[in-house]
């Protein structure tokens, strides 16, 4: 986009709509990497505070701040909290963080995760208030009563038509992943029907962490789900290993069928947001996944 006035990211335009946005000279902003779908950089203000900024030329900002809120608001999972926002500008408190994951760290993991996954809904529905993202990515979350319902038609079959919108998937392998949803209620024989907060995204660059603890969980894609969803996610990258899961299965159980069965069934939708993101090997793993769950 160049210097278009409608550029977030032109170095000009944005300390001066950082310095309106936050009231305070903007002395430097930089580029932070890991960031793969967001602009995000480290800003330093006039006073020394420290803050990240993410940009979003989408206009989804605000989304993104909500979604830090829901799951600060439960006191459970630490988030980096919202200074400022615009559509496009979100402006985060700058974290302290470093060092790998440890066998400390997935026990700590474990336990903030048990606890944000008994959160749950009044009235025992699936979904959120709002819609949401994951990795960039428009992620409907309009109520279900019925967890089997909500996954197979806002989860497989809607990222299914999105990833081959978009040349992720072929229509083949898009037609499997509408056979698998439409077969979910055997797929997920003996899941939950309890709904519980997730944050969706829990791979290791959403997980900052320090001083043998999880300083932050960052980059959310939360609603309310069966938290076995957030188990899968875990083990699709291996962001932890046994200490997290021999820790997570003491304070809450995880249920017979999940490692056999469920586990696949639940890696579907993030191999799909991968697919629609980067297609390639990716498209081939919901392949290989879909032959292990014996959908043709």
């Amino acid at each position: 986009m160049g210097s278009s006035e409608h550029d977030p990211s032109n170095a000009d335009e944005l300390s001066q709509r950082l310095e309106a946005l936050l009231g305070e000279r903007v002395v430097s902003h930089t580029p932070l990497g890991g960031g793969c779908v967001a602009d995000v950089r480290r800003v330093t203000l006039a006073s020394g505070t420290r803050g990240v900024v993410k940009l979003d030329p989408e206009r989804r900002a605000r989304v993104e701040a909500r979604m830090l809120g829901t799951l600060a608001d439960t006191g459970v999972a630490p988030v980096p909290g919202v200074i400022a926002c615009d559509d496009e500008i979100l402006v985060l408190e700058h974290v302290e963080h470093g060092g790998g994951v440890s066998a400390e760290v997935e026990r700590d993991a474990a336990e903030r995760l048990a606890a944000l996954h008994a959160h749950t809904t009044d009235d025992g529905r699936f979904g959120l208030g709002y819609d949401g993202l994951i990795g960039g990515l428009h992620q409907p979350n309009d109520w279900h009563a019925s967890w089997p319902e909500f996954y197979a038609d806002r989860r497989l079959r809607t990222m299914a038509d999105d990833a081959h919108t978009h040349g992720g998937l072929d229509r083949p392998l898009r037609d499997r992943v509408h056979r698998a949803a439409d077969s979910i209620d055997t797929l997920l024989e003996g899941a939950t029907n309890t709904p519980g907060l997730i944050h969706g995204d829990v791979w290791s660059g959403n997980v900052l962490t320090r001083s043998e603890r999880v300083a932050a969980f960052i980059d959310p894609a939360c609603h309310y789900a069966d938290p076995e969803v957030e188990l899968a996610f875990i083990t699709m990258f291996s962001t932890f290993g046994d200490a997290f899961f021999e820790r997570y299965h003491a304070l809450r159980p995880i249920g017979a069928g999940f490692w056999e069965r469920r586990r696949a069934v639940y890696v579907l939708y993030p191999l799909l947001v991968h697919a629609r993101l980067f297609g390639g090997e990716y498209a081939a793993s919901v392949g290989r996944t879909l032959d292990e769950l014996g959908v043709r």
